[in-house]
């Protein structure tokens, strides 16, 4: 018997030894000339995020020199085609984290809640995605129309998915980026956030909801137009519900 004076045979490991690395973040921020929004965004990102992703559509004004300004180690990659969907993938390919975040670059978002999202997905959930209508969340900028059209849209996916979400056109967003090819995007525009949760869904990903504030734009005019990506965002529901695709090739192949 080893007495407790005794020097162990092998030296003991300290606990810290056996914890796996903590997961890196990548934050992907689609921008369209928004030089002056970007200052505000970039100064509030935490020290979580490991890597942050700049995707530039074509600015025609300072948005990428001003984005190196404020964050030296910034990546600016160029998006290959029109839309903030092609955005969105272009970055999420060029990401290198285990865990993916993506928010706007007009102020809308606060960089200040992503540890909320991150710690969901570090307590099993792979798909995180911020709601303003749930408990603690809000929003400062939809407006009634906007939110009438939101409103109309999660009940078709809630009934079409056999979901419970609170909110659906919110581009607030994490997730691991081991499920990238799971979520199988190929939307070109705004629909791409609810492709993302459509597949989400259907791939079974488990997904979790976090309240978040919607602040008004800081500068500027936005890109979406609530009536014709209303009607993407539908056709995108519809089209990739449960069924649609088999029933479309059954009436093709006839």
């Amino acid at each position: 018997m080893r007495r407790a004076t005794d020097k162990p045979t092998h030296p003991m490991r300290r606990a810290e030894d056996k914890l796996p690395p903590p997961a890196s973040v990548s934050l992907v921020v689609p921008a369209l000339n928004e030089a002056r929004n970007i200052p505000w965004v970039f100064e509030q990102i935490p020290d979580c995020v490991d890597e942050v992703i700049l995707v530039d559509g074509n600015s025609i004004d300072a948005t990428v020199p001003m984005a190196t300004h404020c964050l030296p180690t910034v990546r600016s990659v160029r998006q290959n085609g029109p839309g903030k969907g092609n955005a969105l993938r272009t970055g999420f390919l060029a990401a290198t984290g285990d865990y993916v975040v993506m928010m706007d670059a007009d102020g809308s978002m606060s960089p200040a809640e992503i540890p909320h999202f991150l710690h969901f997905l570090e307590n099993g959930y792979d798909f995180v995605k911020g709601s303003r209508f749930v408990a603690g969340g809000g929003s400062l900028d939809i407006t009634r129309f906007r939110q009438l059209g939101n409103h109309v849209l999660l009940a078709a996916v809630n009934r079409l998915y056999d979901a419970s979400l609170t909110d659906l056109c919110y581009g607030f967003c994490a997730f691991r980026r081991s499920f990238l090819d799971q979520l199988d995007l190929h939307a070109a525009g705004f629909e791409i956030e609810a492709e993302m949760i459509v597949h989400a869904l259907r791939s079974g990903l488990r997904i979790a909801e976090v309240p978040s504030l919607e602040l008004p734009r800081r500068s500027g005019r936005s890109n979406l137009h609530a009536i014709s990506d209303g009607r993407r965002v539908l056709r995108t529901l519809l089209s990739e519900r449960p069924g649609a695709q088999s029933a479309s090739a059954g009436r093709s192949s006839k």
